[in-house]
Formats: C-alpha cells, structure tokens, sequence
C-alpha cells in the first residue's frame, strides 16, 4: 500500500507527480542564494549570456509538460487493465525493472539528440531552442522546442515504461527520479555532498561541458549514465577549476 492508494489512482499519479517534483525541485533551486562560490557560471554571464527571458522559458516548461501529462495519462490508462492482472512486483523486481527502463531512456535520448545535433535543419529549428540557455539553470531543464520534448522527453519515456514491463505504481517512482536528476543535471551548482555528483559521472559539470561552445558536440547522454558517449567516443572529460572571481568552472579536458 502507498500513501495515495486511497485518494488518487496510480495512473494519475503517475501523470501528475512528476510535474509537481519539477516545480518543487526547480523552485527549491530557484529560490536559494546566489551561493557564487559553487556556481559554475556567475549570475551575469547567466543574464548575459541567455537569449531567453525566464518567462518564456517557463511557459515553454508548461507546455511541455501538458503534452507529457496527455500522454502519459492516455498509455498508463491504456496499460491498466494489464497492470491490474499483474500482481505487483517485490522490490528488487521493480528496481531491475527501473535500471532496464533507465538504459532504454538513456539510448533513446542518447541516439535521438545526437542526430539534432548532427542534423543541420533539427539543430537549426528544433534543438537550438533549448540551447538558447547557454548558462544551464533547474527551470529551463524541461525548456525545449515542442517536437523534441514530444520526441526526446515524451516518446522516449513511453518506450522506457513499455519495454521495462513495469506498473503504473512503479513508473511514479521511476519518472519522479528521472526529473529530479534531470533537473539537477540543469542546475548550474557544484553543491557538496550532492548524492548526484557521488553517484553519476552524468551530472550538473557534464551537461555544463555540452552547453558551451567548446562542448556542442560531446556528452550527448542524458540524463543517467555516460555509456553511449564513452562507446561512441562523444565523451569529452572535465576538471574543475576555481574562477578568481569566485565560484567554479568545469573546463574541458583537451586531447
């Protein structure tokens, strides 16, 4: 039994709770200090930098995720009566079931935004959009055109769901996750005892590295592991160095 069993199915809460996690977790990052001595841009190449205001990025936020929720409530309502037949599954069940589903998201998302970097006419009218925030921060980490949020973010987790077998109660638990190290990847703070940085070399310094000019066409994995890019060789390795001015900066490793 989970705490919503008796006030809202799970393939609502499926639809739902990650678009809340977004926007609280955005907002907790949105809402600290400037901390200028663990971001890895300052605040005005942030304002400098970024050819988006911060209102349309939200709205572009908001529209993503009314695709996502459509979506998702039509596959996870489609699935419920084969979820409902199926008992549901122990724990370590459901954790290999979310490792399957965390590698299909990450070949998918690997494979399809490398080709709309590859691709002139994707990159110029599609993928460009999201590189208007030159300087990464945790709102603008769903801030995407509207054809590769459904492609790279919707469709991909579609097939992450369907291929991994799991339930509608499990895929709370693993697109809940997937948001939050998606927003994080976005944050722009090298924050210590980040569990994220420990964990996965696929982080805030990592997806910085491909938002920079330097970068544009390596580490194309996201948002959980680096397989693809080391396999590949799309992997540009980093170090990180402190500003004079204050704060960090992930440098490129060259070679």
């Amino acid at each position: 039994m989970v705490f919503w069993e008796d006030y809202v199915s799970d393939e609502v809460m499926g639809t739902f709770a990650p678009i809340v996690v977004y926007w609280i977790y955005a907002g907790f990052y949105q809402l600290l200090p400037p901390l200028d001595n663990y971001r890895l841009h300052t605040k005005r190449d942030e304002e400098r930098k970024n050819l988006v205001p911060f209102s349309a990025v939200v709205k572009g936020v908001l529209l993503q995720q009314l695709v996502q929720a459509i979506v998702a409530l039509s596959l996870l309502t489609a699935t419920k009566n084969v979820s409902e037949d199926v008992v549901q599954p122990s724990i370590p069940r459901q954790v290999f079931q979310i490792l399957i589903a965390m590698f299909v998201m990450d070949t998918w998302q690997y494979f399809v935004h490398r080709y709309m970097h590859q691709n002139k006419f994707l990159y110029r009218h599609v993928h460009s959009q999201h590189h208007r925030l030159v300087v990464p921060y945790a709102v603008g980490a769903l801030y995407n055109h509207p054809i590769e949020g459904l492609l790279l973010d919707t469709v991909g987790g579609a097939i992450s769901y369907l291929v991994s077998g799991m339930t509608a109660r499990t895929a709370v638990v693993f697109f809940c996750f997937a948001v939050v190290k998606t927003v994080d990847d976005h944050c722009g703070l090298w924050l210590p005892g980040n569990i994220f940085h420990l964990f996965f070399q696929n982080n805030t310094a990592y997806h910085d590295i491909h938002h920079q000019l330097q970068g544009v066409k390596y580490n194309y994995s996201q948002p959980f592991f680096c397989v693809w890019d080391k396999l590949l060789r799309t992997y540009k390795p980093f170090h990180l160095v402190r500003r004079p001015e204050g704060g960090l900066e992930a440098r490129p490793v060259k070679g």
